[in-house]
């Protein structure tokens, strides 16, 4: 294959895991991606092998994590993604840098910033791409209040305010509610890892934390009803929800500042199209588009409620960013769009608040700790 030729081939990737993650998030976005080429689903389950080839046609499956390292190894592969339980991130995506892979793992990266760190340190050291999947930098009113931020629509910012509530008065069970600390599994480092990345993203570096976690439904071994309070460097204060047992779902997002605030209820309705078989690459234009119904509004003094303030148009959802950025550093060079780095800063915060709830204290962090 000559120079130019090279330069213009897809990228191989193999995809680790194919439940929730791998199924509806990583191999659509994937596939809708030019640049990569989803070559290969590793899964355990036969039924799950079987669900990839018939919603990827073209795709090769395996039983095991090893046989796709094995590829890439080979140089068959050139990208890694990880969608595989939080236990398996660090030392599938060790594996996979030694193997000379690009990686993306999805969150949390690790349990620790510690071990973020050493990561990032060896994919330095192999010259090679490391990315934690934080899509929800794409959900709609993220990106809104972002643009929002930009145009000073709100003044000076003294208090963020982002949840993920739900109501799921029984568990489901699974790894990703397990009471076994080396599962990483409770709402803190799963939706808590999107809230705290959110947060940092907009209002940087994190200074202190303090934090409740609660497991609230009978038969629950993980936290299910968590509070953060964060407060920035800058002086922002972010205060941080998840939970399984909201009742009355409250705002997603709550932004207050001199001038004005902001209020968007409702979800990003890209997670709920991709469940539904929806994609990207054939919805074009359509795609991440909210009705006006369910747009913000901006207002001071006044009751979004009852309808008070002025509505705002949410910007259209933007998960297919992701996996574009991926490829045109690849492609390219240069930096992924979601760096180890800026994971392990969100680590600090969750290791911080999982030590505060436990403690009962307030943690600081950073030099001045």
């Amino acid at each position: 294959m000559s120079d130019p030729e090279a330069r213009t081939a897809p990228h191989r990737v193999g995809l680790i895991g194919y439940g929730l993650a791998g199924s509806v998030f990583h191999a659509p976005l994937i596939a809708a991606t030019d640049g990569l080429l989803l070559d290969t689903v590793s899964t355990r389950s036969p039924d799950r092998q079987a669900q990839a080839r018939a919603e990827h046609p073209q795709v090769r499956t395996a039983a095991t994590a090893e046989e796709v390292l094995d590829r890439a190894a080979a140089g068959d592969l050139n990208l890694i993604v990880l969608a595989s339980p939080n236990k398996t991130h660090v030392p599938l995506a060790t594996a996979a840098l030694e193997a000379g892979a690009a990686v993306v793992v999805d969150k949390p990266l690790a349990a620790t910033a510690a071990e973020a760190e050493r990561l990032a340190a060896l994919a330095d050291r192999r010259g090679l791409l490391l990315s934690v999947f934080q899509n929800r930098r794409w959900d709609n009113d993220f990106r809104t209040v972002r643009k929002l931020l930009a145009d000073d629509a709100l003044g000076e910012v003294q208090r963020f305010e982002s949840r993920f509530e739900r109501w799921r008065p029984r568990p489901k069970g699974g790894w990703r509610e397990s009471g076994d600390p080396a599962e990483l599994g409770g709402l803190l480092y799963d939706l808590g890892s999107h809230l705290v990345d959110q947060a940092l993203t907009l209002f940087g570096p994190a200074v202190s934390v303090y934090a409740e976690a609660d497991i609230r439904r009978p038969g629950a071994e993980a936290d299910d009803d968590t509070f953060l309070a964060v407060t920035h460097a800058g002086g922002v204060r972010s205060h941080l929800w998840v939970s399984a047992t909201a009742a009355q779902l409250g705002p997603r997002f709550r932004v207050l500042g001199s001038h004005a605030g902001y209020v968007k209820y409702g979800l990003d309705p890209q997670e709920a199209a991709l469940r539904a078989g929806r994609r990207p690459d054939t919805e074009g234009a359509a795609w991440g588009v909210e009705p006006e119904s369910d747009w913000g509004r901006l207002g001071a003094g006044d009751s979004p409620v009852t309808g008070g303030g002025q509505p705002v148009a949410t910007l259209p959802g933007a998960y297919p960013a992701y996996y574009a950025a991926i490829a045109r550093a690849l492609r390219e060079g240069g930096a992924p769009p979601v760096t180890a780095t800026e994971a392990a800063a969100a680590l600090r915060v969750l290791e911080a608040a999982k030590r505060s709830a436990a403690q009962g204290v307030t943690v600081r962090i950073g030099a001045g700790a």
